[in-house]
């Protein structure tokens, strides 16, 4: 059995939203039934499999990394917050989100991620931050709170 025109246009819009509610709506599927529809159709082995083949047939020239940095920093240079946020929600969302089980606590892949950050906000943000930070206060380590942090790490 193939897939019906709605269900084709489900598997499309699905590989572009990563929603299943959205996904549906963009089918064609009531607002109200949106939800469930994309439960449902996420459930079908065929939906599935199409959703397995579009996503291997995808290709794209667009540094994708790069035009959501672009996309992020003229949002927030021209006040559109919203967009500034779901921007940068992309680009976490590019980048794989790791929980605090699964990052490295190596110092060079540290060093790489924070420059990365830093080079994402810019250097007026930067600076204004590091201006907000208490460098010259003594640092007390919080030793009880960092064994804690450590134990859960290694689980």
């Amino acid at each position: 059995m193939s897939l019906n025109e709605k269900q084709e246009k489900f598997a499309q819009s699905y590989i572009l939203h990563r929603n299943a509610t959205e996904a549906a709506r963009a089918a064609g599927y009531a607002k109200e039934s949106a939800y469930n529809q994309g439960y449902r159709l996420l459930q079908n082995e065929e939906i599935k499999e199409r959703i397995e083949d579009l996503e291997k047939e995808l290709t794209t020239d667009v540094d994708v990394v790069s035009e959501l940095e672009q996309q992020y920093t003229y949002a927030k240079n021209n006040g559109h917050t919203n967009s500034a946020i779901k921007a940068l929600e992309l680009l976490s969302r590019v980048r794989g989100n790791k929980s605090d089980n699964e990052m490295s606590l190596n110092p060079e892949e540290l060093e790489e991620q924070i420059i990365n950050c830093l080079n994402v906000l810019g250097k007026n943000k930067v600076t204004e931050l590091l201006h907000k930070c208490n460098f010259n206060q003594p640092i007390e380590l919080d030793t009880e709170l960092h064994q804690q942090h450590q134990e859960k790490i290694q689980q």
